[in-house]
């Protein structure tokens, strides 16, 4: 029943109580949609938010795995560098005490820890390296340093005893140039036969100074044989090097030299192809590798 004012006549509307439950229905079917979908809509924007956080930790967790990857990587060719040292180090200590616990090389490793130096097991990791394996690479790094450290301990506390040994044990390049002919067998650059090649020969500028490797003296500077001007330092402990095809002799018998010295010029004096220093290291009257006597690269 609707009446517009005091005057107007009164208008009566029949609704059916069916036509108001669909009504009333419908209005609820529609909050229920529309509730729905806000809640679909929010849910969806919380994931997306939560992708976007998880994506941006990814990227951080990444970054870190390859900057720890990196660092490993640092570590271990470290600790090749100072096995390599390690190595040169035992080799002197050999010449002066051969029956204490110091061979030449490194102190044994422990089974399945680490590997030889040439595998260069530290430097060898890869960006497709599952990041389960990074623990027992850290591990082993961890277990090759405190190894590295006992050896170099070790070797600390002999070296501390043996500064005169140190000084008198030949240990830098007599000249600087490049290697013509290494320790070893040889083909003779003049018969073309396989000899024994009891030094090494450096080639270098004619006139180039030729400096003493470690203290020692003189006990013979003059000409000898084929090897035209010589000259050899005793440096004690039964060590001596010998210097041939010189061009000059800075230095005489008896003399007193130090690590670094000049002592005499590069030449091509002798039975000699071009200007060169054949260096020689013997110990106890057996020649031995100079390289194991040379710790600079």
């Amino acid at each position: 029943m609707v009446i517009a004012d005091h005057n107007a006549p009164v208008r009566r509307f029949n609704i059916s109580r069916s036509l108001i439950w669909q009504v009333s229905s419908g209005a609820l079917l529609l909050a229920g949609v529309a509730l729905g979908a806000s809640l679909h809509y929010f849910q969806v924007a919380r994931d997306a938010a939560e992708n976007r956080i998880l994506r941006e930790e990814n990227l951080t967790l990444r970054t870190q795995l390859k900057s720890v990857r990196e660092r490993i990587e640092h570590i271990g060719s470290t600790l090749d560098r100072v096995e390599r040292f390690d190595q040169k180090l035992r080799a002197i200590t050999l010449l002066s005490d051969p029956q204490r616990n110091l061979a030449m090389g490194p102190v044994e490793r422990e089974p399945g820890v680490g590997a030889p130096v040439a595998e260069t097991q530290f430097t060898e990791l890869t960006s497709l390296e599952s990041p389960k394996s990074l623990p027992g690479k850290l591990d082993r790094l961890s277990a090759e340093a405190t190894r590295q450290e006992q050896s170099l301990q070790e070797l600390q506390a002999y070296f501390q005893d043996q500064k005169s040994l140190l000084a008198s044990t030949p240990s830098v390049w007599p000249t600087r140039g490049w290697v013509t002919s290494d320790f070893g067998q040889r083909l003779d650059p003049y018969t073309a036969e396989r000899v024994g090649h009891a030094g090494m020969d450096i080639a270098a500028p004619h006139g180039k100074p030729v400096d003493a490797p470690s203290d020692g003296t003189v006990v013979f500077a003059g000409l000898e044989g084929g090897y035209g001007n010589v000259i050899v330092i005793d440096h004690g402990y039964g060590i001596k090097t010998r210097f041939g095809h010189l061009s000059k002799i800075l230095v005489k018998a008896g003399d007193r030299v130090k690590r670094g010295m000049q002592i005499a010029n590069v030449g091509n004096t002798g039975r000699s192809t071009g200007p060169h220093l054949h260096y020689e290291v013997r110990v106890n009257g057996i020649p031995q590798n100079p390289r194991k006597f040379i710790l600079e690269d």
